[in-house]
């Protein structure tokens, strides 16, 4: 039996999904159910009503029978769901609260005078209501429908006379109702175990997405923890290498001139001292202590730069300004750096474009791209045009094009563009940071985003994309190397 349950998908071959399953299927809704169970009760006493209309002398013999099956047994059964020690023995207490009734309603026939005759109908809805108000399932049923069918049969057998053909009426209308019943819960079953199956399958689906989503979360952050080691890693490097060579002229021009010096104390404490090579030895320490504070300069220099690369919050506060005039005010500024490479300075922008945001960090950004054109796109000075285009493709944000009609970029280079120390031009002394520090400031300080774009024709073109209005509650985003 319980091989052909499995095989009509009426139970589960597992058992803890099978128990599972009953937990969520009987004891689902215990609370319409008790509902449906009071409901129940008061229709089996309130059958009691018809027996009055029509047999008012056995009125009291079947009240006492349907009353007190209603107050002693079905109310009982109903309350004790209630207790949460007895919600495991749910399904038994719907199979009592069930076989009682549908057995005892047979012997309330021998006592109506009709006898038999409306025994059919009574039956059926007891049936009707067992099958569609209570989570029985298939077997709890099928237990249901032979008791209280033998309960009929046994009733039948005490009954003095029955009209010829009665019973064959009555048990083919109440078989064909236990027979529907069956069909119905069944299937109503089956489409449960359908569900719940679908509901479990989704359930795992789900666990493992939300797994399978934490291992890539641990990944990328395990990803992004080496990326930002490596970067420190170059960081590290490129700094050593920039500063190294400074550092190192200037410790070996200190050596030199220590060297000279204690040649010209030897001197000085001999008897005689010649005054060639006394200027001769001066002139070499002046030689060295400039050739030594320029080195030392350009060490400075570059580790003011490094410094730039941790960008924080700009140190200017945030405050409104009309971006035209700002943009001339600052291409006013520009110009004397810019003009002995050549280059000059195009601005394009509508009036009446306000931002609300750190100008000291865009101020920044576009000097460094100035500067990076200045020495990249047109190396050998022959002079050139930096345009700034100002456009505003929706109410809250800025859009800023700064092009150029120099050399480009080369292609293998156009995606790590970026990045720390990535330049062309590092034998004339450049680091390489320009293009990062620009990107880091827009990111962090201005909450935007900047970019590489391709360009019709030769050049080079960076779009940089910018609130109108930075939220005044932004928390500054610290960035890491």
């Amino acid at each position: 039996m319980l091989a052909l349950l499995i095989r009509l998908g009426l139970r589960f071959e597992d058992r803890i999904e099978e128990h599972r399953f009953v937990d969520q299927y009987v004891r689902g809704s215990l609370g319409w159910t008790q509902i449906a169970m009071l409901l129940g009760a008061a229709t089996y006493a309130g059958y009691t009503l018809w027996d009055w209309v029509l047999y008012p002398e056995v009125v009291p013999t079947t009240l006492a029978i349907r009353g007190g099956t209603a107050v002693f047994i079905l109310l009982p059964l109903t309350a004790l769901l209630s207790r949460r020690w007895m919600k495991p023995w749910a399904e038994t207490i719907f199979l009592v609260y069930c076989v009682i009734p549908g057995c005892i309603l047979p012997s309330i026939y021998l006592v109506l005078p009709s006898g038999f005759t409306f025994a059919a109908p009574g039956m059926m809805m007891i049936i009707l209501f067992v099958s569609t108000m209570l989570p029985l399932r298939i077997g709890s049923l099928a237990i249901f429908c032979l008791l209280s069918w033998v309960a009929l049969l046994v009733a039948e057998s005490f009954a003095s006379t029955m009209p010829a053909g009665l019973r064959f009426i009555n048990h083919s209308l109440v078989g064909n109702a236990y027979a529907l019943s069956l069909y119905a819960v069944a299937a109503r079953e089956y489409r449960a175990r359908k569900q719940f199956r679908t509901s479990e399958a989704l359930q795992r689906e789900k666990e493992r997405s939300e797994k399978s989503l934490r291992d890539l979360r641990a990944t990328q952050e395990h990803l992004v923890q080496a990326e930002k080691l490596a970067s420190l890693g170059r960081l590290v490097a490129g700094v050593a290498h920039e500063v190294s060579t400074p550092l190192g002229l200037a410790l070996t021009t200190s050596t030199a001139m220590q060297a000279d010096l204690q040649t010209m104390a030897d001197a000085l404490g001999g008897a005689s001292v010649r005054r060639s090579d006394l200027t001769k030895g001066i002139d070499r320490l002046k030689q060295g202590i400039d050739l030594t504070f320029d080195n030392l300069h350009r060490a400075s220099e570059m580790v003011h730069s490094f410094r730039q690369v941790a960008v924080h919050q700009a140190d200017e506060d945030r405050r409104s300004f009309e971006l035209r005039d700002w943009l001339s005010e600052l291409t006013s500024k520009l110009g004397p750096l810019l003009s002995h490479h050549g280059l000059t300075v195009e601005v394009q922008c509508p009036a009446g474009i306000k931002l609300n945001s750190y100008p000291g960090a865009l101020a920044q950004v576009i000097s460094n791209l100035a500067l990076n054109t200045a020495a990249h796109a047109y190396p050998d000075k022959r002079g050139g045009r930096f345009v700034v285009t100002v456009s505003q493709p929706d109410p809250k944000s800025v859009r800023l094009v700064c092009a150029d009609e120099g050399v480009g970029i080369p292609d293998e280079l156009q995606a790590h563009v970026f990045d720390p120390f990535v330049t062309t031009s590092r034998e004339r002394g450049n680091a390489g940071l320009g293009l990062h520090i620009a990107f880091n400031l827009v990111a962090s300080s201005l909450n935007g985003r900047l970019r590489l774009e391709r360009k019709a024709g030769p050049g080079t073109q960076i779009a940089i994309e910018i609130p109108v209005e930075e939220p005044v509650a932004r928390e500054p985003r610290r960035l890491e190397v």
